[in-house]
């Protein structure tokens, strides 16, 4: 970095930062037998860290305590692109030159890639209601299917990367990490623990971050730990940034799995049961994957009411990277299969599947499959009708090699953390009046594209009664904002948008009886009508439910098997559209990686590592790929949301997917019960029908 950046009043990067570099394992599982740093290297030219560096716990801070900042010298090997060792140096140069002078032998052990191998359990969890057996017996048809669905890559536009400055906090030994992030509290407290610093030592502020769809949300506690590391030791600011080849290859991905379902109907289409099996890969390490199964197993029902329902869910490890957060987190893999599987049975039945998703949808009054009782702001009706109003007639391609086809999905997406987490949070938000007439919000929520210093401004200002030029936001700086939680789980606008709504609102208040400067802090309460048995897995699950229903148009090449989606109307229960160019915005930028997801982002595997781990091989939608996006905005008020607002960011992810796959089956009379539908899988199944 050249000249000087300013983050904050008080936080100055200087120029001439050192470069950071990670060396990696090259198996898949083993472990280290040596480290040898060649003596023909001049090593005076870089600075080495080792796991011996580590002050504190050489542990990733996060759900368990299995991941290691740095695999030791003797440590075991869980996965390729394992950190081992990090180098720093003045110029990149030296650091390519030194890393070829590095060698690091193994005892390799036999790795563990498929999930049918798999042994290590990360976490399980078992939803029961009713009597599914019972159910079954009494059943005119029982229909079973088994659904696949594959890893995929955030990609960001900006890849991972932090600058590590030693000296700049509060007291002796602090250090200050800027980096490309989506939570920095969660990023706070890992720094804390590897580095043995105390709250006000450790510093942590979100730098304009290009993108992050979950991948920002856990993986940068990584960087910033190891950024950190090489500056305390080199006692200057070290950056380290990723290349997009080290992003791709290292760097978490969606949890691929299986989703089996067995469901019992009468001949008429009443639905009796639901019984559901689902395995996720979660990779050598722990990471987020519990709570990425937890949303996953509640929404494996669907947005349908049944009496009968059994879901066991559980994920394991394998001997490749981690996976972790991404966009819907885990809602999507489960509801590809649930929406699926309302098409097979209408189609057991000879039934339309609008039809009988009219006769199965939750409604008011409705429970889930956790015995959540819908009490308002229940969509599904309306983003149903609204989205069959608007669609439109399908008509023949024209083309003799190119068929076309229409497909439709009905889903749901719970707003905010799961059952109590939000309580135990307790996320916490700030707002200043300052003797100048203007108002500071402070919140650690971040903005990464979606809109986040806009709508902020907009809550407070419409709260306040003045013009959005007179309200700002505060740097999302650990030394500066209180912990409003993390920026995931489609909470931002709903939950901390609605504590600045009310801290504006009593600040408005206060000003009439004292003079600024004043300040207002305001927690999460969670409502007392909210109950949750984490043990049971019984109750409300999430304070309120987002809807959409998704319609989507292919046509598919018959001589190639090439898949081009082509129209895609995707009407959305916001609650309340509080920008509504953004919240349009948000649903057509998820529309386009669901349908990416669903038709050409796949990921190959090569002993235990990705092998097509570059923008040339990894193939995304660009704009020539984008189909004509429609979005309807239904605005369903939620009681507790800011001025009725519900959380749509991950919604939008949830739907396409399977609204493609039945799009394809209405052109071709195939099914694939497995995504992406490539080129390769639509032919291999055309030629076996």
């Amino acid at each position: 970095m050249t000249g000087r950046a300013r983050y904050t009043d008080d936080i100055v990067v200087p120029g001439g930062a050192w470069y950071g570099r990670t060396i990696r394992s090259t198996i898949a599982r083993g472990v280290i037998r040596s480290i040898t740093l060649d003596p023909a290297f001049d090593w005076a030219r870089v600075v080495v860290v080792t796991a011996d560096d580590i002050p504190g716990d050489n542990v990733v801070q996060l759900i368990r305590d299995d991941q290691p900042v740095l695999v030791p010298n003797g440590g075991a090997i869980r996965h390729k692109e394992e950190p081992i060792l990090l180098l720093a140096a003045a110029d990149r140069s030296a650091l390519e030159e030194a890393a070829s002078h590095i060698r690091i032998e193994y005892v390799p052990a036999e790795p563990v890639y498929e999930l049918e191998q798999a042994i290590e359990v990360f976490s399980t969890v078992d939803i029961t209601k009713g009597d599914v057996a019972t159910a079954e017996r009494e059943a005119d048809f029982v229909v079973e299917r088994e659904f696949r669905v594959g890893l995929q890559e955030q990609l960001y536009i900006e890849p991972q990367g932090a600058i590590a400055i030693p000296g700049q906090g509060k007291g002796e030994g602090s250090m200050t990490v800027i980096g490309s992030l989506q939570c920095p509290y969660y990023v706070h407290r890992a720094l804390k623990r590897a580095l043995k610093l105390t709250d006000q030592q450790a510093v942590v502020i979100q730098a304009e971050t290009g993108g992050g769809f979950g991948g920002k949300e856990e993986y940068p506690s990584i960087v910033a730990v190891h950024a950190a590391l090489l500056a305390r030791k080199t006692g200057r600011p070290v950056r380290l940034i990723y290349d997009r080849h080290e992003d791709l290859a290292a760097t978490t991905k969606r949890h691929p799995g299986v989703v089996r379902h067995r469901t019992a109907v009468r001949k008429d289409g009443t639905l009796l049961s639901q019984d559901i099996e689902i395995v996720l890969d979660g990779g050598a390490y722990c990471t987020l994957t519990p709570v990425v199964l937890s949303r996953a197993a509640i929404h494996a029902a669907g947005a349908y009411s049944c009496p009968n329902v059994r879901i066991r869910a559980r994920a394991v490890a394998t001997n490749t990277p981690p996976n972790g957060a991404f966009r819907g987190f885990g809602a999507p893999q489960s509801l590809f299969a649930a929406e699926l599987m309302v098409e097979h049975v209408a189609e057991r039945l000879g039934m339309s599947s609008v039809d009988l998703r009219r006769n199965w949808m939750l409604r008011l009054g409705d429970g889930t499959a956790t015995g959540q009782k819908l009490t308002e702001s229940v969509g599904s009706e309306l983003v149903l009708d609204a989205a069959l109003k608007i669609a439109p007639t399908v008509r023949p391609s024209g083309r003799p090699t190119v068929r076309r086809g229409r497909g439709l999905s009905l889903v749901f997406h719970g707003s905010g953390f799961t059952g109590s987490g939000e309580k135990k949070l307790q996320g916490t938000v700030a707002l200043e009046a300052m003797p100048d007439g203007t108002f500071r919000i402070l919140t650690a929520s971040t903005e990464i594209g979606q809109g986040t210093k806009t709508i902020f401004c907009q809550l407070a200002a419409d709260a306040l009664g003045v013009g959005m030029d007179k309200v700002f936001l505060a740097p999302q700086d650990t030394s500066l904002v209180p912990d409003s939680g993390p920026t995931v789980a489609s909470r931002t606008a709903m939950i901390v948008g609605r504590l600045v709504q009310e801290a504006a609102t009593e600040i408005k208040q206060r000003l009439k009886r004292k003079k600024a400067p004043l300040r207002v802090e305001k927690s999460y309460v969670q409502p007392d009508s909210i109950h949750w048995d984490e043990s049971t897995y019984r109750g409300d699950a999430y304070p309120v439910y987002a809807w959409a229903c998704t319609i989507a148009d292919v046509d598919v090449d018959m001589t190639t098997g090439a898949v081009r989606v082509t129209d895609l109307v995707t009407a959305v229960d916001c609650g309340k559209a509080l920008h509504p160019v953004m919240a349009e915005g948000q649903i057509e930028g998820g529309c386009l990686q669901a349908v990416g997801w669903a038709t050409i982002e796949e990921i190959k595997m090569k002993d235990g590592g990705y092998q097509n781990d570059r923008l040339a091989t990894y193939l995304i939608p660009t704009a020539l790929d984008a189909p004509r996006i429609r979005t309807i905005l239904v605005e369903n008020p939620y009681s507790r949301g800011p001025f009725g607002a519900k959380g749509i960011g991950e919604l939008p992810m949830d739907g396409p997917a399977p609204a493609i796959i039945a799009a394809i089956h209405d052109a071709t009379g195939v099914w694939l019960d497995e995504i992406p539908a490539t080129p390769e899988k639509v032919l291999a199944a055309c030629a076996s029908r």
